[in-house]
Order: C-alpha cells, then structure tokens, then sequence
C-alpha cells in the first residue's frame, strides 16, 4: 500500500508560501482595503468636502444625504477609518502578489517583498514632501503608510521626511544586496522592515524566511 506524503510548505527555489498568520492578515486585509475605499467614497454623500486638502473631491449637494459626518481633525470619521484601513492593509498587497507569482519569478521574494515596499515608500514620502496640500494645523490623525512618516506628517518638520527618505535608502539598499545574494541582505533587509513598519512588514517576513531557510 502506497504510504501517504505528508503536507510540505509548497516552494519554488527559495520562495516558500507565506505562512498561515499572514495568509489570514493578507486575506482579511485585503477585505480591509475594499471596505476602507468604501468608507472613503461615504464621505461623499454625507459631507460637502470630505478632504480639504482635495476640495474638488465633492458632490452636488442634490446627491449627498441629509447628514453631516462629524470629523476627526480634518476628516469625516469614515473617511479617517477608510485612510487608516487602507495604512493598516497595504502592505497586504505585495503579500499577495508575491504569494500569487512567486513560482513564475526566481526573484518574487525580492521585488513583492522588498523592491516594490522600498519604491511605495520612496514614492510617498515624496508626494508628501513636495505635492500634498496640507492642511494647518498639522495634526495627529495624519494618514502615513510609515511610522517615521506619521512623524513628518503629524508635524510638517522636513527633518523627519529626511529620515524617511533615508529609511527608504536603506530599502534600496537592502535590494541591491539581495540580488547580489550578499549574506549582509538578510540584517540589512530587517531593519528596513523595522523602520517602515507597517509598510515594512513583507520585508521583514522576508528577511525571517531567508534567515531559517
């Protein structure tokens, strides 16, 4: 009688499937980001302007409902619960596509897990540096993918944007070792994860898997 196998960690190369705690939170994160949008456009029926810094983002009075949103800060509240759903669930977003098309790529752990959080990072702290309309005063409730982000955006003080472009170099970094398989990627790829979280969290998780791998 043939003797049954017994269920492994399905693997292409290096590349391990994601382990049950982050399926789940990639999962249910995921669900998170939907409903946060759904949050979001909320606003849109219930207050005039539901961002200030975006005051085109409105509609017809005709369209919106007889109720008014209270505000957290700036934002109505559900528009505060959707931004933060969506802080909270997009790093699920390269936890899926490296879960998704890490057979295909012999460098999915590398480009989902640190490559593609390093540029969302950069991209981010740049749009927040240089393009975002802010509004005064600076508040606690800014929406920021990082905590050194919130930092910044929390106080408008250029010092900690500069600290996020550098937690982002470190990212950058951390990429360049990977591809060369430098045994340094694994520390340097971990601390990125630390100082970005929470948009740091896949790097982390990949640092942790190639350091017991």
């Amino acid at each position: 009688m043939a003797q049954s196998i017994p269920a492994m960690t399905v693997q292409a190369g290096n590349e391990r499937s994601l382990p049950l705690w982050l399926q789940r939170y990639t999962k249910y994160a995921l669900y998170g980001l939907v409903v946060g949008t759904g949050l979001c456009f909320l606003a849109l029926f219930t207050n005039p302007v539901p961002d200030p810094s975006f005051p085109w983002f409105s509609l017809p009075p005709s369209y919106r409902l007889p109720i008014t949103q209270p505000r957290i800060e700036h934002w109505p509240v559900s528009y505060s619960v959707g931004i933060w759903l969506w802080i909270a669930g997009f790093p699920a977003l390269f936890l899926w596509g490296y879960e998704q098309l890490r057979v295909r790529w012999r460098r999915g752990g590398t480009m989902w897990l640190i490559a593609l959080p390093t540029l969302s990072m950069l991209a981010w702290t740049t749009y927040c540096r240089f393009f975002w309309p802010k509004l005064m005063p600076a508040t606690w409730n800014a929406p920021s993918y990082t905590f050194v982000c919130w930092l910044y955006c929390s106080t408008y003080d250029p010092v900690w944007s500069d600290l996020a472009y550098a937690v982002a170099f470190v990212g950058a970094v951390g990429s360049i070792l990977l591809l060369r398989d430098s045994p340094l990627s694994i520390y340097v790829e971990a601390a990125f994860g630390v100082l970005a979280f929470p948009l740091g969290l896949p790097a982390f998780y990949d640092a942790y898997r190639r350091s017991s791998a």
